[in-house]
């Protein structure tokens, strides 16, 4: 028995899981996100700018930058997680 007060109160030191790596194609998934953001909002913008076109056109590149964000949140934190 030691004379550390506080050994029996800290937490277990577990290792950390290993992530699996890029083999299984989980990799590829965030820069794919990352480029479909960048296009989307890019689309989002010129097709705001310009006159003429439908508002429901820019309204789906909206949607589908928004999405793209939220899967990169989603895709960050599973990571995180294992």
């Amino acid at each position: 028995m030691t004379d550390d007060p506080y050994r029996g109160f800290a937490a277990p030191q577990a290792p950390r899981p290993e992530r699996s790596g890029d083999g299984d194609g989980t990799g590829l998934v965030r820069p794919v996100l990352w480029l479909l953001l960048v296009v989307f909002a890019v689309a989002n913008m010129v097709t705001s700018s310009v006159g003429g076109l439908n508002v429901f056109v820019g309204i789906g590149f909206g949607l589908a930058t928004l999405a793209c964000g939220i899967a990169l949140v989603v895709h960050h934190r599973r990571q995180r997680r294992s």
